[in-house]
């Protein structure tokens, strides 16, 4: 699931691809808010860093996406073998960088499942979790561009 409103644009890419954009535009200080698809929220920093701590940083925000959907992929498949997702946690750990570039060096995701899944179904919830789309791009990056408007 990617969340966002998918546009055909005209760019280098091949017109078959659909790209979904948002907008982020700054609030005040450190504090930003995130447009997307009539959703709204914000990021910030952690006073300590010289934001006012009124959202989670967008590096939270990177380690909440993969546990998200590692979450979603879980719960889809526990749907769709017909068992509870009642109980279904994720609990995430992430490590920054000590040198630079500044960046997320190591990423845990623990999968918490419900308690009555049955010891059979454990081995394909881990799998069918572990290839969602966040972590799919992580193992296989996209390309990135960063400009200025003219």
């Amino acid at each position: 699931m990617t969340g966002s409103t998918p546009h055909t644009l005209s760019t280098n890419r091949p017109q078959s691809m659909d790209v979904h954009s948002f907008e982020v535009a700054h609030v005040e200080r450190d504090a930003y808010t995130v447009d997307i698809r009539g959703h709204r929220f914000q990021v910030d920093q952690p006073i300590e860093a010289g934001g006012t701590d009124t959202a989670p940083t967008p590096t939270e925000l990177f380690a909440a996406s993969l546990a998200t959907c590692v979450a979603f992929y879980a719960g889809r498949y526990l749907h769709r073998h017909g068992l509870s997702r009642t109980g279904l946690r994720v609990r995430t750990e992430f490590t920054m960088a000590t040198d630079r570039p500044a960046r997320v060096t190591a990423l845990r995701i623990v999968v918490i499942p419900p308690p009555e899944l049955p010891e059979q179904r454990r081995a394909a919830l881990l799998a069918v979790a572990s290839h969602c789309t966040v972590h799919n791009t992580l193992h296989q990056p996209p390309e990135i561009e960063i400009e200025l408007e003219p």
